[in-house]
This record gives C-alpha cells, sequence and structure tokens, in this order.
C-alpha cells in the first residue's frame, strides 16, 4: 500500500487549508484526521498553495504543431482560409516520425503547465492518415501522463474534399474516440448541414462523441450551430456534443443568438472558445472597428451552458505562437468576454478545468473521496491571485504520483526602497 499525505492544501472555497490523503493513486480522505495515515506515509508540505484539478485542454491540433515555419506554410494573411490552403499545400511532406516528434514536444509543454487532459483534432482528409497513425501512437505511449482524446477531423471537409466522408469513418474503426467536422468549410450551406448529418451518422454508429469545429468566421449568416443542436436534441446525444469556435456567434443579431440559446440548452450543448487563436484570426476582413472574433462567453454562461477555454494550436499555419498555458488562455478569455467583476474572476479556472473535463465527458475527476488522485498545485494561494498572475503550475500529480515538479519562481533582485 503506498500512502501520501498532502498536507495545507488550498482547495477552492475552502477558507482554511486542508489535508489531503492519498492511498494507491486514490483520493482517501480529504480534511479531518489523517493521522492513522500519516504514520503509515510519506508527507508533503503543500505551504497553502492552492490546489486544483487539473487542466483540461478540449481542443488542440497536436499534428500541426511547430509547422509554422515550413516554407510553404507561412500565412500572411492572418485569415483562418489561407492557413488551411497552405496547410493542404505542403502537409504531404510530414512524416509520421517527423508528426509524432513534433506532438511529443508539444504534450511535454502542455504537460509542465499542469494538463493532464487534452482532445487533439487530427486531420484525416489525407488518404495514407499518417498523422492519425502518429497519435493513435502517441496516444497508447503517453497513458500514464494524460488522458489523450483523438478527433477524427477532416480539415478539408467531408464532401469539399474527396472522399472525406470514408476516410473519417475509417479513422473511427482504427481508434480515434471523437467525430469532427467543418461545415463552414464544405462548398455550399447545403453540403455543410449534409456534413453535420454524417457526423452524427458516424457518431451514432460507432457509439463516439461529437466535436464540430463550427462558424469560425465573421459572416453573420454562418449558423451551422443551429443545425448541430438540432440534431443533437433530436439524436439524443445532449451533453455528447461540441461546438468548437462558434466566432459568427458575435456577429449574430441579438434577436436570432437570444433565440438560440434555449435551444442550446435543451441540446445540453457543449462550447470550446480558443481566445488568443481566434482574435488572431478573426477581424481580418474588417477595418475598424475590428472585431474580437469569440462566441458570447458571457451569455452561454449566464444561460447555463458549458463553455471552456482551449489552446487550439502552438506555433502552426494558423496562430504563429502558443505555449500550452492554459492559464494564458483564461487571461485573454476573461478580458476578451469582458467577465472581470471580482465574483466572475474568483469562479472562472472552470473554464480550464471541469468545464473542459465536461466537454471530454471524463467521469472520473475532480478532488473527492474515491476518485483518482489526479491534480495540480499553482503557485499562489488563492483563486483570485492565480488568475490576476497568471499562476504557475508547480506541481502536477496523476494516480497518485508525481509527473512534473519545479521550483516556485524566486525574485534575486533585493530592492532598495
Amino acid at each position: 500500500m503506498t500512502v501520501t499525505v498532502y498536507k495545507n492544501a488550498q482547495l477552492q472555497g475552502c477558507d482554511k487549508t486542508t489535508d489531503i490523503a492519498v492511498v494507491d493513486g486514490k483520493f482517501a480522505k480529504i480534511g479531518g484526521d489523517l493521522s492513522d495515515y500519516e504514520k503509515n506515509g510519506n508527507t508533503v508540505d503543500l505551504k497553502g498553495n492552492l490546489v486544483i484539478p487539473p487542466f483540461a485542454d478540449a481542443h488542440i491540433h497536436l499534428d500541426y504543431i511547430y509547422t509554422a515555419s515550413l516554407p510553404t506554410h507561412e500565412t500572411t494573411s492572418g485569415t483562418l482560409f489561407e492557413a488551411i490552403d497552405n496547410w493542404s499545400d505542403s502537409k504531404a511532406s510530414l512524416t509520421a516520425d517527423i508528426i509524432k516528434e513534433r506532438a511529443l514536444k508539444g504534450v511535454k509543454m502542455q504537460i509542465s503547465h499542469g494538463v493532464q487532459y487534452v482532445r487533439s483534432h487530427v486531420d484525416v482528409t489525407d488518404p495514407k492518415l499518417t498523422a492519425l497513425k502518429a497519435l493513435l501512437e502517441l496516444k497508447e505511449e503517453l497513458k500514464d501522463y494524460i488522458d489523450l482524446q483523438i478527433v477524427a477531423f477532416p480539415q478539408e471537409g467531408y464532401f469539399a474534399y474527396k472522399g472525406g466522408a470514408e476516410l473519417v469513418e475509417e479513422a473511427l474503426k482504427m481508434g480515434a474516440d471523437v467525430v469532427g467536422g467543418i461545415p463552414h468549410f464544405e462548398f455550399t450551406r447545403e453540403d455543410g448541414v449534409r456534413s453535420v448529418e454524417k457526423g452524427f451518422e458516424l457518431a451514432m454508429k460507432y457509439d463516439k462523441l461529437l466535436d464540430f469545429h463550427c462558424d469560425e468566421t465573421d459572416d453573420d449568416q454562418s449558423r451551422f450551430v443551429e443545425s448541430i443542436a438540432a440534431y443533437t436534441y433530436f439524436n439524443s446525444m445532449q451533453g455528447r456534443t461540441a461546438a468548437s469556435h462558434t466566432c459568427a456567434m458575435g456577429s449574430y443579431n441579438n434577436a436570432y443568438a437570444f433565440k438560440m440559446m434555449s435551444k442550446f440548452k435543451k441540446a445540453q450543448l457543449n462550447f470550446i472558445v480558443c481566445p488568443t487563436e481566434n482574435c488572431y484570426l478573426q477581424g481580418r476582413y474588417d477595418s475598424y472597428p475590428k472585431r474580437r472574433g469569440i462566441s458570447r462567453v458571457d451569455e452561454l454562461t449566464q444561460n447555463g451552458l458549458n463553455v471552456s477555454f482551449a489552446q487550439d494550436s502552438i506555433s502552426d499555419p494558423w496562430y504563429p505562437l502558443g505555449n500550452g498555458n492554459l492559464m494564458h488562455q483564461l487571461d485573454f478569455g476573461l478580458h476578451l468576454s469582458h467577465m472581470m467583476s471580482v465574483d466572475e474572476i474568483k469562479n472562472s479556472l472552470k473554464f480550464v478545468t471541469e468545464n473542459g473535463a465536461k466537454t471530454m465527458c471524463i467521469k472520473d475527476y475532480g478532488i473527492k473521496e474515491g476518485n483518482s488522485a489526479n491534480f495540480v498545485v499553482l503557485d499562489e494561494k488563492n483563486v483570485f491571485d492565480a488568475v490576476r498572475n497568471t499562476a504557475s503550475t508547480i506541481l502536477s500529480v496523476r494516480n497518485g504520483k508525481v509527473i512534473m515538479e519545479k521550483q516556485p519562481e524566486k525574485i534575486l533582485t533585493t530592492y532598495n526602497f
């Protein structure tokens, strides 16, 4: 039996610190008298630092990581559609080994920032399914460090790319966890709706979750989110479907947007927002004023809908920066969404933890007795300061074992004032 008692943990919503007993990789007891556990195990003093569930990144493209510098990948206009074209022209030059090497580097960076749950879209509009094979291998190799969900994502469309629908199905047969789609990239609105229908057909056939790139545009007439909500509701897929990006929602007229809120609630639709990526990509066709390019995070949240923030890209044709730090995404997301009241800030960590885990349908999640002992420790004492200072992760524990640890930052200069 392996026992560790973590002393002086500051849990969210608690006025004072708490001790936590972990036995054989599970939370055995939280709070109260843990003296019997201390007699039989090790103790670790967390010194009043904030302890939260691990970060969950529900939307990233691991197969694209570190491709921004490839000669044919430079995106000069900063637009979504040029980036897709550039990727299409050069993705065939990447081997499985190269993709896997870069993805591993990206995952290590995520782990260093406390991420333990990752959903990666993988481009399957490739007859060889090169990236899919690489990511399936990586998923198995890293299972002790992260839960990796793989989305069978047709970057160039179900129907805009010849044979795209068949490749998505083949990817599901090979082990992809989630059905993807990109209806706003199809040739016509009719094909876009047809791609949504096809996605649901495949999800129900293979018992998979769904996650669509949806309305990633400033075009206020891009309204595929309504089709996704309808198919979710009428096929009883509530809670199992995610709409990623939904940038066009920021351009919808209020009458339409408010009508849709009740439909979203009936569908229990999950929304994934990528703050840094979309404030960079969107508004490119505007002069001034320029749109922020993100969804109605505040209104969706006020209506009880599940919204999470995600990284999306790490240095690829769509976005040249990115480092896998979800505290950075949280910082941008709150600013861009005008969600800066004290109460909103104190309740905001959910956007990069539990809400992402809910979208991914992770069951064994959270700091609760009986759950797997997965948690991270931040270099701050409370949520407000953690958000304000974009706190660093200094310890990451998975199934009771330390998978990442680093020293808190120290100021070496002595100020003479």
